[in-house]
């Protein structure tokens, strides 16, 4: 499991010793300690605006000024001489400046004030000091300092969520480790919004371990036994049921079983219900996660290449369960359950095979033309289910479609929906977060495609095969809607991060969690009967 943060209180600033800016560590020893003590070694990342002008004087955030008059605008000084202003997410480091700091990481946070980018989507002053601080505490950890205060740079959930992404990593199973780094904010300004950003980091965090971790450490059942400890260590308001393979042939889930048969592992139904609002009786917001905890392609068996990534295929489950988690630990006053049909798609005697037909929950036939379009036949069955507990909104996220990775990269989630009020939600959450999501069509044109099929009422695939194959996919699971208010996100373009998010590593990005929990946090504010 992922430990929790540490929070340390950061000592009072003393007075400052001779200046030094270098390219190597030169610590300041403080008085009656060792300089090379871990216990006395700390980092500062400090932000500084972009300037108007060349000639004009670095533009410090309020913390970076109260320190450079601290150390008698020493700070200041060296930044003009040590080379050109600095640019957004880029960092310059000084040593000897302080003797509680020996190294102080000043990064730069672009335009002040730069507000919301209609061009691009998302909130550029959140966006920015994400990157700033993730890069800055990097830097930290590379001149292996134990611990680092980071400057609210006047957002301090912000700053907190790029400092805790942007030192996270997956290395459970390696002997050598990056070193830990602790962060902590600087100050006392903003402490309920760093407390606020450090949880919807971790909770994005979780669904990077989830995803990240090998197939043969999280099996459908170990998912299901991570999500429910850490569920029990943060709430009491929540219930959860691992339901058995019994349970889902009880419940008439042919489509879920027809992928679950070829493996070895037995499938799991994870079943979460927190009770946050004070009306038990107040109508839920459902998720619903597709849960392939391994998908070889089945029968219709994938490329060898790159397979391993496919790990990542519960991406769904990981980031609404762990959504879930974060809404639990905040007690956001209003009622969720979650849904995760888990198992793998495997290649075997008793796999599904091209041209069968099972039927789902709601008795609609479908014939399976693709093994390798599995994640539908998961949530089929999975959102006929979700119909039984009158939701307020149902809300899928799934790793469904190559093509979505195709139309949009991994620049947004693909959003279809057949509401405009879950729409906006959605889309106005994702500006906050900077994990922006994208509307795309549920047209009838892609219905009659999947619709058009020879042995079943439909077809996994569509009529067309490649052509619009995101749309055909989220075509199909409308059919199994009745709901007034449903959206399917297709998280399979942001399931994976290169460079792209720069405060995040490269690896499973557990995108887009954080928008996830912020809609539930505008959710729990909406009082509009729907």
């Amino acid at each position: 499991m992922l430990p929790p943060l540490r929070r340390l209180i950061g000592r009072s600033l003393g007075r400052a010793p001779a200046l030094c800016a270098c390219s190597r560590p030169l610590h300041a020893p403080r008085r009656g300690g060792s300089s090379n003590s871990s216990v006395h070694r700390k980092g500062l990342v400090l932000g500084v605006y972009a300037k108007e002008n060349e000639a004009a004087a670095p533009e410090f955030t309020n913390a970076g000024e109260t320190f450079d008059r601290l150390v008698s605008g020493k700070l200041s000084e060296l930044l003009s001489i040590s080379g050109p202003p600095l640019k957004k997410g880029k960092t310059r480091l000084f040593h000897g400046l302080h003797q509680d700091f020996p190294s102080v990481v000043v990064v730069g946070l672009g335009e002040k004030a730069a507000g919301v980018n209609a061009q691009e989507n998302w909130n550029e002053d959140k966006e920015n000091i994400r990157t700033a601080v993730a890069v800055g505490c990097r830097q930290v950890q590379d001149l292996e300092v134990p611990y680092v205060e980071v400057d609210p740079c006047g957002d301090a959930q912000s700053a907190a969520e790029g400092a805790v992404l942007g030192l996270y990593e997956y290395n459970e199973l390696k002997q050598k480790k990056k070193p830990a780094v602790t962060a902590q904010l600087h100050g006392s300004d903003g402490k309920e919004a760093w407390q606020k950003g450090v949880i919807f980091a971790e909770g994005q965090n979780l669904a990077r371990y989830l995803m990240e971790a090998p197939a043969n450490y999280v099996t459908p059942i170990k998912f299901a036994e991570i999500i429910e400890q850490k569920l029990r260590s943060v709430s009491s308001n929540v219930k959860i049921h691992i339901r058995s393979k019994a349970w889902i042939e009880e419940q008439q889930m042919g489509a879920f079983l027809s992928v679950a048969k070829g493996s070895g592992e037995p499938p799991i139904f994870l079943e979460i219900r927190y009770s946050g609002s004070a009306d038990a009786n107040d109508s839920p917001l459902v998720f619903v996660g597709k849960g392939v905890t391994f998908d070889s392609g089945g029968i219709s068996l994938k490329p060898s290449s790159g397979m391993d990534a496919m790990r990542g295929d519960m991406g769904g489950a990981a980031t609404v369960c762990s959504a879930i988690v974060t809404a639990a630990t905040l007690n956001l006053p209003l009622n969720i359950i979650g849904l995760a049909p888990l198992c793998e798609n495997m290649p075997s005697s008793r796999a599904s095979k091209p041209g069968d037909v099972v039927r789902a929950k709601n008795g609609k036939t479908i014939q399976i033309d693709n093994t390798d379009a599995e994640g539908r036949l998961l949530l089929a069955d999975a959102l006929c289910y979700a119909h039984g507990f009158n939701a307020r909104a149902i809300v899928n996220a799934s790793t469904l479609t190559g093509a979505m990775d195709v139309a949009l990269g991994s620049a947004a989630t693909g959003v279809f929906t057949n509401s405009s009020w879950l729409w906006t939600h959605l889309y106005e959450a994702s500006i906050l977060t900077g994990d922006r999501v994208w509307r795309m069509p549920l047209f009838e044109h892609y219905t009659k495609q999947v619709v058009d099929c020879p042995l079943a009422d439909l077809s996994n695939i569509g009529k067309y095969s490649r052509a619009g194959g995101a749309c055909t996919a989220a075509a199909f699971l409308k059919e199994f809607v009745t709901a007034t208010h449903w959206a399917h996100l297709d998280i399979a373009g942001v399931m994976s991060n290169k460079d792209e998010v720069p405060y995040l590593r490269k690896g499973m990005a557990g995108r887009p969690t954080r928008t996830l929990v912020e809609f539930a946090t505008r959710l729990s504010q909406d009082k509009q009967n729907v």
